[in-house]
This record gives C-alpha cells, sequence and structure tokens, in this order.
C-alpha cells in the first residue's frame, strides 16, 4: 500500500512539471484567436488582441473585446509587450522577429469545419492554462446545438458574396449549411473552395435561397452592386454577420442558430400569406351581392 501511496505521489508530480505554468502576458495575432483568447483566459493575462480586434465587420467577440489593448504595429509592440504566449498565426518560433525560445506560440490555421473548431478549442484552453473550461464551452456548445430543430424547410442555397463570388464545400460555410439541413450549390455544380459564378449561371441553377453577408442590403461599390441585381429578386436571401464566418469559434453555434431560425420565419411568413389570401378570398365571396 505504501509502495502504491509513493508511485502515485511520484506520477502526480511527474505530470505538475511537465505541464507548463500559466502565461501571464498573451498576445493574440489574429481576429480568429481572439475570440478563443477571449473566452478562455482570465482578463489580467490578455496583454493584447489583434489590430481587428475592434472591427465589429470581422469580430464576432467585439463586445469583449472593448476593454483590451489592440495591436497597431504588431511586429514592433509584441516585442515590446514581452509575451510569454502568442497565439495566432501558426508561424511557429521566431515570429514577429523574436529569436527562438523567446515565448511559446501557438498556431491556429482557418477552421473549416465544427470538429476542427472543437479541437481548436481544446488546443486554445490548454495553452491559456484552463482546459476545463475549453471542456465547459465544448459542452455548452454541443448542447445549444443539439436543441436546435433541422429547419422546417431545407432545399439549395449559395453563399453568394460581392463580386459574384460562391463559397464551395469544404469549408466553414458549407459545414454550417449542412447542420441547418440546406445543401450546398456549389457542390451540387461540382464547384472548387472558392468560384466565380455569373448572376446568368446562378438564375440557372435556381437555389432556394441565397445566403449573404450582414449589411448587403446597400450597394457601396461595384462589388456589391451585383448582389442587388433585379434577376435575383426572386431567391429569398438569409443573412449572416460576416464576423460568424471568417472565423470558427463559439460564434458557430449563433450563425447556425440565426439561419435555421431565418429559414423556419421565411416558411412562417409563406404559409401566412397563403392563409391571409384565402381568407381575404372567402371575405370577398361572402361580401359579394347574392344574385
Amino acid at each position: 500500500m505504501r509502495r502504491r501511496i509513493i508511485t502515485t505521489a511520484l506520477c502526480a508530480l511527474t505530470l505538475t512539471g511537465a505541464a507548463p505554468a500559466p502565461p501571464k502576458r498573451i498576445v493574440s495575432l489574429n481576429v480568429c484567436a481572439d475570440q478563443y483568447v477571449l473566452a478562455l483566459a482570465d482578463p489580467g493575462q490578455i496583454a493584447a488582441l489583434s489590430p481587428y480586434g475592434h472591427d465589429p465587420e470581422v469580430s464576432a467577440a467585439v463586445g469583449k473585446a472593448r476593454g483590451f489593448r489592440t495591436l497597431k504595429r504588431p511586429a514592433e509592440e509584441v516585442l515590446a509587450l514581452r509575451p510569454d504566449l502568442l497565439v495566432g498565426f501558426p508561424s511557429g518560433e521566431g515570429v514577429v522577429g523574436a529569436p527562438p525560445g523567446q515565448w511559446r506560440t501557438l498556431g491556429l490555421a482557418s477552421a473549416d469545419s465544427y470538429a476542427m473548431i472543437l479541437a481548436q478549442i481544446r488546443q486554445a484552453a490548454a495553452a491559456v492554462g484552463h482546459p476545463e473550461r475549453g471542456e465547459a464551452m465544448i459542452a455548452r456548445m454541443n448542447r445549444e446545438l443539439a436543441a436546435l430543430p433541422r429547419a422546417r424547410r431545407g432545399g439549395v442555397a449559395a453563399y453568394y458574396q460581392r463580386r459574384g463570388y460562391m463559397t464551395g464545400t469544404g469549408t466553414l460555410v458549407d459545414d454550417m449549411m449542412k447542420r441547418a439541413g440546406l445543401v450546398n450549390l456549389a457542390g451540387k455544380l461540382g464547384k472548387p473552395a472558392l468560384s466565380q459564378v455569373s448572376l446568368e449561371e446562378m438564375i440557372a441553377a435556381r437555389p432556394d435561397w441565397l445566403i449573404v453577408e450582414s449589411g448587403s442590403e446597400k450597394v457601396v461599390d461595384q462589388g456589391t452592386e451585383m448582389l442587388h441585381h433585379p434577376i435575383l429578386r426572386a431567391i429569398p436571401r438569409i443573412r449572416v454577420p460576416q464576423a460568424w464566418t471568417v472565423c470558427g469559434g463559439p460564434a458557430y453555434v449563433e450563425a447556425v442558430r440565426s439561419i435555421v431560425a431565418q429559414i423556419d420565419g421565411a416558411a412562417h411568413k409563406g404559409v401566412a400569406q397563403i392563409d391571409g389570401s384565402a381568407h381575404k378570398g372567402v371575405a370577398q365571396v361572402n361580401a359579394a351581392p347574392r344574385r
């Protein structure tokens, strides 16, 4: 029994010694890394966020980011901040001119699936010293997604962007579409991850939905003008903030929830319009003079 206790104690000491101490000064290098750092690290651990940390168009965590410094000139500022953990581009040691071993780094590639998001949450949570927070976040996201009903009406959808670019399969947007019960038009047409599709091709394909970025309601240049061509008016639109699709992370759940809600909202509206027309017709008949 004594030997077992000693062995257990030695194993615990070994594990404790192998785990690095939680970082005290974390710097995030891109807006995707910002989401993980803000969600998983203590506020006092965060030294700075990426240059786009306060930009609501691309940051899904801008509300949490407002109280933190953002980098303006990363190559100069990172050295001055003397971080002990850099989270961001998968550049490894030597990033922004630091000598090898100057700090720990965590590279995060662009997530293209929910499974990859979960893996990155675990990586980031371990790196910032709070693995239990990562597991709690994953459990919460899984519960929320499991509770979401599939859209009542599915169909084929095209994620259509400025200048006619369409997002294809094997992407985070495609993953969101599938989870919401939609079929990606790009897959049906055999298109790559990103392709340019003309208005004529889009109309010939006849998708049931166009998924566009929120804020695309206004024409601001020639690139967005294409999305307002009269030939596209008959196709119902689903609007999703760019900040929810540009990166993986906690915003994945919000994006899927919004897509499902908009599909169901459009379906309900369509039923209401049909019912309203029918009632109107009945009222007209009843109000007509009898012969």
